[in-house]
């Protein structure tokens, strides 16, 4: 028996959501008026419908494809597959293309044609701290031996803090698939390339750099949706969990747009 996978169909939001667009949507993905009206609201792509197989999954997506909606249809494996992510931490411009080195000298190049998307963002990076401290605590044994004077023994126990911090990214995608990506973060990289243009903030130094990327490769699309907050859509950062699946139907929605000769 084949192994049951749930299909998604996922929609990029439309600019202006009429109460006829979500009259229709709703009879299609059979959800109340109320739910729809949130999935089309927005500027971050949203799962409209679960499908029980590849099949029905089409057949809605066809049928939201005939009211001018960009839809993608994608199977939940696919969906949460974690891309093969090559983290850069320090670039160089030459004529034709970027040069890319992570923290272990392996190279990346990238040329103009090669870059179909550059995505900026910000997300939520939780950082796990160890921390031993010595405490003190009742020795039972020598308490016993001594006719039940308490009798007391340092103790070291670890235990593990939890933090969270908002991190400003850009991703670099390929023109075939979102599963090989460059990936650059505010925090995490060396930004003295910049020469006299570097200055003490991360935040503008990594303005400038997404800038002199974006001028580098002129043929990609730029998208910066996932900086900033968008209401319903998502919190001040979106958690690192959620970034993948995220960037991934931008990147779909993006690539269903140009197959249409247009651009999101």
């Amino acid at each position: 028996m084949a192994e049951y996978e749930v299909v998604h169909v996922a929609i990029a939001p439309p600019p202006v959501v009429e109460e006829e667009l979500v009259n229709k949507v709703a009879a299609i993905v059979a959800k109340n008026l109320y739910e729809t009206r949130l999935r089309l609201a927005g500027k971050i792509p949203k799962i409209i419908a679960n499908c029980a197989d590849m099949q029905m999954a089409e057949s809605t997506a066809r049928s939201l494809r005939e009211l001018g909606l960009v839809v993608v249809v994608c199977a939940d494996s696919e969906l949460r597959k974690f891309s093969q992510i090559y983290r850069a931490h320090t670039l160089k411009f030459d004529e034709q293309a970027v040069m890319f080195w992570d923290r272990s000298g392996q190279a990346r190049r990238m040329e103009p044609s090669d870059v179909f998307l550059i995505v900026s963002g910000r997300m939520q990076i939780c950082m796990e701290t160890e921390v031993t401290t010595t405490v003190k605590k009742l020795n039972v044994a020598a308490t016993l031996m001594l006719g039940g004077i308490p009798i007391a023994k340092k103790v070291k126990e670890k235990t593990t803090n939890r933090s969270f911090r908002t991190e400003s990214f850009v991703r670099l995608y390929g023109r075939t698939s979102p599963e090989h990506v460059v990936e650059l973060l505010q925090h995490d990289f060396d930004y003295s390339f910049l020469g006299a243009e570097m200055v003490s903030s991360y935040a503008a130094n990594f303005s400038t750099t997404v800038k002199k990327i974006r001028d580098a490769l002129p043929e990609a699309i730029f998208d910066d949706r996932l900086v900033e907050p968008f209401g319903a859509d998502m919190r001040s950062a979106i958690p690192q969990d959620d970034i993948e699946m995220n960037c991934k139907l931008i990147y779909w929605c993006h690539q269903a747009m140009s197959i249409r000769g247009s651009s999101v």
